[in-house]
């Protein structure tokens, strides 16, 4: 859905306790959560306000916060 937030709360709901312990006691997966939380507010902002973006540039932007969700995911059920 156009505008929808990904946040990794919503994401994952299930895995809320281990993201709250990861974003607290593991400084690379901050890192990588805020880059996440950034590139997903970019998106929508992008597709809310109708921004001048080609189709190419928005995939790429998509692909890319996949695969960071990829990424955080594979560490919050390692850690769970």
């Amino acid at each position: 859905m156009l505008g929808e937030s990904h946040s990794l709360r919503n994401e994952f709901p299930e895995l809320t306790d281990t993201l709250k312990s990861l974003l607290k006691n593991d400084e690379q997966f901050a890192d990588k959560a805020k880059q996440y939380d950034r590139l997903d507010k970019e998106i929508r902002e992008l597709e809310l306000n109708a921004a001048p973006i080609d189709d190419e540039s928005m995939h790429q932007l998509k692909h890319d916060r996949a695969v960071l969700k990829d990424l955080l995911y594979a560490a919050l059920k390692d850690a769970s």
